[in-house]
């Protein structure tokens, strides 16, 4: 029988450092993102209340004043002199961002090849200080608990700079909107991690955030939505269904019209804006801008119809309505908005989307028409490639480099474009920006879209992301570098985004840094078990990474043993087994419990204060050996495949679809020129050599289903995004019938794996599957 793979990673312990006298604890071998190089000696540097710090240039003044905001807890009484303790200057280094740390018995300075190399330095000296330091009131963000006894950190000596120039973050501001405050926090957050540059999609069609003051009904109107929206209405729900606030609404998100309704939203004013990129730049991150068009347009359509093509305004097939390219009136409306755009934000670069555009409008519109005759273009595809063009034109004339999706990838841009690849099934995207000559931002789906679920892969799938994969060497000039993007369909709230994004956005930075390599994220996990105290103490709402020790599904011959493994310290465990989601009075998890009957436990994570985690279900399944009689000799090699054209998101009905064609193939895959509305029934059997419980990986994007016996095993249904289910089976020697149900509709992945004792994954071999 294959056993329960259950392992602890050894966490040190390393609790906070402020004593009067030597270091009792550091933090340097827990230091995130990894520097490249390090020296540490014995001895101590102890940080006075009256610190003083000394600008050697005028231009760092504003990081000085931003390590004063950091130090507040213990040293209180800080002031920037023209001599100091703490010494703040600059050197020459070829690499932006490259810094050196040196903490002597007697002063501390920190040296950068350019302002964010000092914030740099400054962010790697926030990870010295014992975690304590970091505590801030439960009701203000920006006040902290109290001063703390005095400090003293270790003398160290760091020499760092990064690989990658372009380590980001995306926030969605149209879906859920984010005030000030919050904005900052996130930028806070981000510059304790050295991540550099804010991404900022401002617009889309559930809402316009920045305030373009020649076209004033952009915000007034098109910044506030009703509360009947699918996004609000399934946040609603979900926090009824998971027992989680966290998914709804703000009330000072909320306001009432006079005619009574209840609207949702809120805006940026041009001082605002002005307000956050004047805080991000303090911080070393620059902020770039996104107004996407042609497509994603609709706050702005519903303002102003005469954008759309005449009569056309609403959603399509998939997406809404795009703007009319055939009119000169647009054009020129969209150049009015970008001119302000280019106003606010000092970045070079602007973001213009460019991605999910449904051209069928376009077809039928006359205007469309027009211009394409005009311009001797052949479809539609190419009307937005003309548009594009037209828009980089405007861009590059103002002095402003465009950033485009990868959907903009051949459209015939300058070689002064960005690529940001995201559609991780265009896998060729990439190598396609590369060979123009243009620099590629990667943002791939499948591991750096932080509003898709977590789970115990996605740090092994950030730490083990390599960009360079799929290029020439000659190529590797083109990567700028990585980043994350969260969009907030469903996060409503600040408390949510933060589970979303920490601790994974960590992962991202040490990846992004790309001073250290990762096969395996044990060691990672080793260096993070400080940070989630410091992320506590700022009042982060951090997710608590997955509980192991089961799979969703397990099975097993006589009696089994439920035996929960934390990979960090302090989580409390609490479970049901009625169904019921667990609560604080919920029977708490002491140590392993046997399970003599099939069971289904209800598991719930708890932080040291108190607040909840994740829910996760688990089944235990008692079963036995069933004796099978069919003969292997008489079936062929493979599993049968029928693609229907299946449009909706439950696998029940991938049969009531037209029929598309069948294939054999030789293990659970894709077949080769399946696209678009994908629902597969692949059926067969499995040919097993021995008696024994096996393990089953199935991964899917979106939903998937497998029985094996009549029995499912493997229940991974709707959509979502990549999601791994992890179910077994008792199965004695011999021939299993199999079916297996799977969906998509844009791109979409199918892998079904084997988890052998040892814990290692293996593909499931061929010879096996018979039909």
């Amino acid at each position: 029988m294959l056993k329960h793979i259950a392992f602890i990673v050894g966490l040190a312990c390393m609790g906070a450092s402020c004593t009067t006298s030597q270091v009792k604890e550091d933090y340097t071998n827990a230091l995130l993102p990894t520097p490249v190089e390090m020296k540490t000696q014995s001895g101590s540097y102890t940080l006075k209340k009256d610190v003083k710090v000394q600008v050697v240039d005028p231009s760092l003044i504003p990081a000085a004043q931003y390590l004063q905001e950091i130090l507040k807890n213990v040293a209180p009484e800080s002031s920037i002199e023209s001599e100091g303790d703490i010494v703040l200057t600059l050197h020459n280094d070829t690499v932006s961002g490259a810094y050196q740390l040196e903490i002597l018995s007697d002063k501390v300075i920190i040296s950068g090849s350019d302002y964010e190399g000092v914030v740099n330095g400054i962010s790697t000296l926030r990870q010295l200080l014992p975690p304590a330091a970091e505590m801030i009131q439960e009701d203000d963000y920006n006040k902290v608990a109290g001063t703390l006894p005095v400090c003293t950190l270790p003398l160290v000596k760091i020499s760092d700079s990064p690989k990658f120039q372009w380590r980001g973050m995306m926030l969605d501001a149209s879906r859920h909107f984010w005030n000030k405050e919050e904005v900052k926090r996130m930028l806070d957050l981000m510059a304790s991690y050295k991540l550099n540059k804010f991404h900022w999609h401002l617009t889309d069609d559930q809402g316009w955030r920045v305030e373009i003051k020649q076209y004033p009904l952009l915000t007034e109107k098109g910044a506030w939505r009703p509360l009947d929206t699918t996004h609000d209405k399934i946040c609603k729900e979900r926090a009824v269904k998971e027992d989680n606030k966290e998914f709804l609404l703000p009330e000072d998100k909320l306001k009432v019209t006079a005619e009574g309704d209840t609207l949702y939203g809120g805006f940026y004013t041009q001082e605002d804006i002005r307000e956050i990129v004047a805080y991000a730049t303090q911080r070393g991150i620059e902020v770039i801008p996104e107004v996407d068009m042609p497509g994603h347009f609709l706050a702005a359509i519903s303002q102003y119809p005469d954008l759309a093509c005449k009569g056309m305004i609403g959603w399509g097939k998939t997406f809404s309505s795009p703007v009319c390219p055939g009119k000169d009136a647009t054009l020129e409306f969209c150049k009015n908005v970008y001119k302000e755009i280019f106003q606010l934000f000092p970045s070079q670069y602007v973001h213009l989307g460019g991605d999910e555009v449904e051209k069928i409008n376009w077809s039928k519109c006359a205007d469309c028409r027009r211009r394409m005759q005009t311009e001797h273009l052949k479809s539609v595809e190419q009307l937005q490639a003309w548009f594009v063009r037209q828009m980089e034109q405007f861009f590059l004339a103002n002095g402003k480099r465009m950033i485009g999706w990868d959907e903009v990838v051949g459209d015939g841009l300058s070689d002064q474009a960005t690529i940001m690849w995201w559609r991780g099934w265009e896998a060729d995207a990439p190598l396609q920006a590369a060979n123009q000559g243009k620099d590629i931002i990667y943002t791939p789906n499948t591991c750096f879209y932080f509003d898709y679920k977590q789970d115990k892969n996605t740090f092994r799938q950030i730490l083990t992301f390599n960009p360079y994969d799929g290029l020439e060497k000659s190529q590797y000039k083109y990567v700028k570098g990585m980043q994350a993007n969260v969009w907030t369909e469903w996060i409503p709230t600040v408390q949510r985004l933060d589970y979303m994004i920490a601790p994974r956005m960590i992962a991202l930075a040490e990846v992004a840094w790309g001073q250290a390599s990762y096969t395996d994220d044990a060691p990672f996990y080793e260096k993070l078990a400080s940070h989630f105290e410091r992320l506590a103490n700022r009042k982060i709402n951090y997710r608590i990474p997955d509980i192991e020790g089961f799979y969703n599904r397990n099975a097993f011959i006589g009696q089994d043993t439920l035996n929960i493994v934390s990979r960090i310290p302090n989580v409390e465990i609490r479970y049901t087994t009625d169904g019921s989601i667990p609560n604080k009075q919920s029977e708490l998890y002491t140590g392993a419990l046997p399970v003599n009957t099939s069971t289904d436990f209800c598991l719930r994570t708890y932080r040291p204060d108190g607040t909840p985690g994740d829910i996760v279900k688990t089944t235990f399944s008692k079963e036995e050996y069933v004796e099978v009689s069919q003969d292997a000799s008489a079936l062929k090699n493979g599993l049968q495949a029928t693609w229907y054209d299946y449009a909706g998101d439950s696998c029940s009905q991938i049969t009531s679809a037209p029929l598309k064609g069948k294939y054999v193939i030789d293990e659970v895959k894709i077949p080769e020129g399946v696209k678009g509305n994908i629902g597969l029934v692949i059926t067969g059997y499995i040919n097993v050599p021995e008696d024994g419980v096996y393990t089953f990986s199935l991964t899917s994007d979106d939903g998937s289903l497998m029985s094996i016996d009549g029995t499912p095993v493997l229940l991974n249904d709707g959509p979502h995004a990549a999601e791994e289910y992890i179910g077994q089976k008792a199965l004695s020697k011999g021939l299993h019938p199999i079916e297996l149900r799977y969906f998509d509709h844009n791109g979409g992945m199918l892998e079904l794996k084997m988890i052998e004792e040892d814990g290692k994954k293996v593909a499931v071999p061929q010879e096996w599957f018979k039909y």
